[in-house]
């Protein structure tokens, strides 16, 4: 039961999403997990706090201790000459729509942008707002998979009218997120620095990432 984990369950997932970004390690089962654990707010919020910090712990190793590393591994990247073109005009724009597309990965962009001119403030400010519609859906995802096994393992059932609730929440928030990933993708398209396609290595990660 959550009630038994306390304050320190959620810290634990904070702490494992920053490791987890770090080493590039993709966070997806540990979004699903924190829903499955600690329902939609309280788990929406841990990994929120989690994945910003994880962001920028390697966006400041990216700068840093790893800059050599990632200059390698970008060096050749036309996608990647052309974000940085883009984040030194609108640093906060870009940043902001490339969390919202799920076409760029997430773990080797939050080294990547260490590269840049983006501050540290407004990469921060815009990752934590770009990622939260992907972070709520897969939360959510994970807060369905906990009530389907509760009501497997002989616990209280739902009402219908829980159910229809639960079923709706779940799809406007897959619809919202789809939504908007088209939307940051169409203006990425437009802008004429990104094209959404191409080499995967130079796209980052998904969402939940």
């Amino acid at each position: 039961r959550t009630e038994t984990i306390g304050f320190w369950g959620p810290v634990v997932v904070v702490g494992v999403y920053i490791v987890a970004c770090v080493l590039m390690i993709p966070g997806s089962i540990i979004t699903l997990g924190a829903g499955i654990i600690f329902g939609v707010l309280k788990g929406a919020v841990a990994v929120s706090i989690g994945r910003t910090l994880g962001a920028c712990a390697a966006f400041l190793c990216g700068r840093t201790l790893a800059r050599n590393w990632v200059s390698a591994k970008v060096s050749d990247s036309a996608r990647f000459a052309a974000i940085d073109e883009a984040v030194g005009k609108e640093g906060f724009k870009i940043v902001l729509l490339t969390r919202l597309s799920p076409i760029f990965p997430f773990n080797l962009l939050n080294y990547a942008y260490g590269l840049t001119k983006v501050s540290l403030g407004n990469y921060a400010l815009a990752s934590w707002i770009g990622m939260i519609p992907g972070t709520i859906m897969y939360v959510y995802i994970g807060s369905t998979i906990r009530t389907l096994a509760d009501l497997g393992a002989g616990g209280r059932e739902k009402t219908r009218g829980e159910w229809i609730f639960f079923a709706v929440g779940l799809v406007i928030t897959v619809l919202v997120v789809g939504y908007v990933t088209r939307v940051a993708r169409k203006v990425l398209a437009q802008s004429g620095h990104i094209e959404p396609t191409g080499d995967a290595a130079a796209a980052p990660a998904r969402s939940a990432d």
